[in-house]
């Protein structure tokens, strides 16, 4: 849809006529001059590939053997001017996609498979019953010589459509996300990377990009299945330093510390024989919990958590929606795992507390922030507007609330934190001239599984932010998989996000605050 424009919308998935070439093998005269033309004009060089066709063309007495699909208006009026005997076509149906790769984590496609159409991954996916409708069938009796009987009992069937979908995704906004990510990616070096918007007070999801993303038109053309599957649902990781945001805003929900507490830092910690450092070995003496958050202090995570305790700990972060899925309308959708936290040792919570031995996925973080930043609401996210019906009836999606997660005090109380943060911590690059931001960066050792341990040279980079603080438009997650050329999230995540929000707030027209 566009903003700017209330009830404006845009082909995201639509329908196109393509058509079916079909051999009637008897009709076909001279097979290997037809095989020649057919892959000369198609440019099929495979040794493989040519030999399927031409045992096609070689079957006895096969009236109808289906050769290629998906040939459009314009290829078929050349084919035919060939004037090649035994070749035909049918029309067919295909989805088409006229946005090809922007947004192909969302949709999902629809493939050919034995059983016909099926929308697979995406929305495609998840609404693919929905989406395809209901094929008619018309029930007879014939006669003898097989003649329909007109007076006999005719059941008729009528096919009915699929429902439409429109969604909550902005097209400027999405267009200049993926952008901005992909340009990002390359520049970091990073395996992959994903960026969700969301309005915070809705729920709904304005913006959905990853890298590397596909064509939908042509989803088969892929190296690896594996980029069909939606990161920002499908992929479950330990989010890093992210998660101290939501350690620290339990604490101060509970009454357990204020933005002043004083907490003394002596560079390590030592639970049950395990001994917990700051990230390089740094040690930070006496400081209060904004310095903590703006530090990113490990020892200082662990601190707050103690005071909670990890019933308490454990029973906020299942209200904030970790260990279960958010119910999105995205096919594949992980639920993330906090089950560590059921274990009866105290390290397990300490390490929890600033992001490590837990996983969640990158939705599940951005509705956690989303509740820190909008008075402490957690709300469902959702990414379809509306659905209309074949009948003209349509359904309006409604912003859904799940819980009150915090207090709003302290959500006020945590963004200010968050917000000293991004002025003089170490999200200082995520920052927009004359708006008050608030996040906090994550950068995440990444497991090897089967080890125990940790890899040495992987990372995952996070940013979770919000603005402008005071009446937050938007809140977004900026992620890169294994970069190779930063250390840190403040160096790649962080400034992806704030190039984005300063394009945002001009988009959205919201006015400067400083």
């Amino acid at each position: 849809q566009d903003y700017k424009q209330p009830g404006k919308y845009y082909p995201f998935a639509t329908n196109r006529q393509y058509y079916l070439m079909y051999a009637n093998t008897t009709e076909v005269e001279t097979p290997l001059d037809t095989l020649e033309k057919i892959t000369t004009f198609f440019k099929i060089e495979n040794a493989t590939d040519k030999e399927a066709l031409l045992q096609r063309l070689l079957k006895e007495n096969d009236i109808y053997e289906p050769m290629r699909r998906k040939i459009t208006e314009d290829e078929k009026v050349e084919l035919e001017k060939m004037n090649l005997a035994g070749i035909h076509f049918v029309p067919e149906i295909w989805r088409y996609y006229p946005e090809n790769n922007i947004g192909s984590h969302i949709l999902g496609f629809v493939g050919y498979t034995d059983d016909g159409y099926t929308g697979q991954y995406g929305l495609e996916g998840y609404f693919n019953k929905e989406l395809s409708g209901q094929t008619g069938y018309l029930q007879y009796n014939r006669d003898a010589i097989g003649r329909i009987i007109p007076t006999a009992d005719l059941t008729f069937d009528r096919p009915e459509d699929g429902f439409d979908l429109l969604l909550t995704i902005d097209r400027a906004v999405q267009f200049y996300t993926c952008g901005m990510l992909e340009k990002h990616a390359v520049k970091y070096g990073a395996e992959r990377g994903t960026v969700i918007i969301m309005e915070p007070n809705t729920g709904a999801i304005i913006a959905m990009c990853s890298y590397p993303d596909f064509d939908p038109n042509n989803y088969n053309l892929v190296d690896d299945l594996y980029v069909y599957n939606n990161p920002a649902v499908y992929d479950s990781y330990e989010p890093g330093s992210v998660f101290k945001a939501i350690t620290m805003a339990v604490a101060l929900d509970q009454e357990k510390v204020t933005p002043d507490t004083m907490f003394e830092d002596k560079g390590e910690v030592t639970i049950a024989n395990f001994t917990i450092r700051n990230a390089l070995n740094k040690v930070y003496g006496r400081q209060n919990m904004k310095q903590v958050l703006e530090n990113s202090i490990n020892t200082g995570a662990i601190w707050v958590a103690q005071q909670v305790g990890r019933e308490k700990f454990r029973e906020y972060l299942t209200n904030f929606g970790f260990g279960s899925q958010t119910g999105i309308s995205l096919h594949g959708e992980a639920s993330g795992n906090i089950s560590a936290l059921n274990q009866k040792s105290d390290i397990y919570m300490a390490t929890a507390s600033f992001g490590q031995g837990i996983t969640a996925t990158p939705i599940q973080l951005l509705s956690a922030f989303a509740a820190l930043a909008n008075g402490g609401k957690l709300m469902k996210p959702y990414i379809v507007d509306k659905i209309l019906f074949e009948s003209g009836m349509s359904e309006q999606n409604k912003p859904t609330m799940i819980r009150q997660v915090i207090s709003p005090k302290t959500s006020l109380t945590i963004s200010a934190m968050l917000g000293s943060v991004v002025e003089s911590g170490h999200a200082q690059r995520a920052a927009v001239d004359g708006y008050y931001i608030g996040g906090k960066t994550g950068t995440a050792q990444v497991s090897n599984p089967g080890t125990g341990k940790y890899y040495e040279d992987k990372w995952i980079h996070t940013f979770l932010g919000f603005a402008p603080i005071s009446n937050p438009k938007f809140v977004m997650l900026t992620k890169f998989d294994h970069p190779t050329n930063v250390r840190f999230a403040d160096s790649s995540a962080a400034p992806l996000f704030g190039e984005i929000a300063k394009f945002l707030l001009s988009y959205l027209q919201v006015p400067t605050e400083k």
